[in-house]
């Protein structure tokens, strides 16, 4: 208590100094209406820089969430664009049965928000880890995509982490696409080198399409549900034994600078697979017995 009274009689000058000119400021701008002005302007324009500011840093640290958000939602946008598309190709047929089907199609599907944490374009067999894993409900041989189009399919799982395989495998990636509209299908293969084209193999002779047009999931596999944007043919080519083309695709997806993607799960996936299983169980069966 001491202390505090000597550095009061100290420095009490200063005290009375700054009491003055509060005092004095306040008197000043209280009756004076043009000083008033003054202050009254400066203080808005200093309060909104402040708030400026402080809108600045909330957007910011909110820049994380409204990237996984906008990541789902244009997943999600690019399917109902897909699926309106088939509707209005068969205008003529029951529509109504239609839109309920697809929309029933649409609801069989949960997207699990991720962030890739490593990625890899220059490699001839890339691999991609992401930041969920089983306890968020991810299982192996999920797909994977983003805003703009197909990543890949999940390989590897921990309790917090995956491995996917992307697109830009050369080794193990076989992504099963189809020419929009069209339903000629092919598979997505990728040679190593430029990670923005790729290939899609197979598409048969009889095929008719354009340059320019848009290749997607053809919802073939238990993988990826179909109209998922793959990318655009740049070029055909035929194949090295001539019974097929061979597509040249811009992909869609930028694998540069991917950051948030969303993990497919099909809730119809579990099913499907062992009803798969079990007909091949079948299938080895019966050769058995014929053997």
């Amino acid at each position: 208590m001491r202390n505090l009274l000597d550095f009061l009689i100290k420095y009490h000058h200063w005290f009375v100094f700054v009491l003055l000119e509060v005092a004095s400021g306040v008197l000043l701008f209280q009756y004076n209406s043009y000083q008033g002005s003054v202050w009254l302007s400066s203080a808005n324009i200093v309060s909104g820089k402040v708030y400026e500011l402080e809108s600045s840093l909330f957007s910011y640290f909110s820049l994380r969430e409204n990237n996984e958000l906008l990541s789902q939602r244009n997943f999600y946008l690019e399917r109902q664009v897909s699926q309106l598309r088939r509707l209005y190709t068969e205008m003529k047929k029951d529509t109504t049965a239609l839109e309920r089907s697809h929309l029933n199609f649409l609801n069989q599907y949960q997207l699990i928000p991720a962030k890739v944490v490593d990625n890899s374009i220059n490699k001839a067999d890339n691999l991609m880890t992401i930041d969920k894993g089983r306890a968020d409900g991810v299982e192996v041989d999920m797909g994977v995509a983003c805003g703009n189009g197909v990543v890949g399919v999940v390989y590897m799982v921990s309790d917090h982490y995956s491995v996917v395989i992307p697109a830009l495998n050369a080794s193990s990636s076989r992504i099963s696409c189809s020419i929009r509209n069209r339903d000629y299908f092919g598979y997505l293969h990728w040679y190593g080198g430029d990670p923005s084209v790729a290939y899609v193999e197979d598409v048969p002779r009889h095929a008719r399409f354009k340059l320019g047009e848009w290749v997607e999931t053809s919802g073939f596999s238990t993988i990826f549900p179909p109209g998922v944007l793959v990318g655009k043919i740049e070029k055909a080519y035929n194949s090295s034994d001539g019974l097929s083309y061979k597509l040249k695709v811009r992909l869609s997806t930028d694998f540069s600078c991917l950051r948030d993607v969303v993990v497919i799960s099909d809730k119809s996936i579990a099913e499907r697979a062992l009803l798969i299983q079990a007909a091949r169980d079948s299938v080895n069966a019966d050769a058995r017995k014929h053997n």
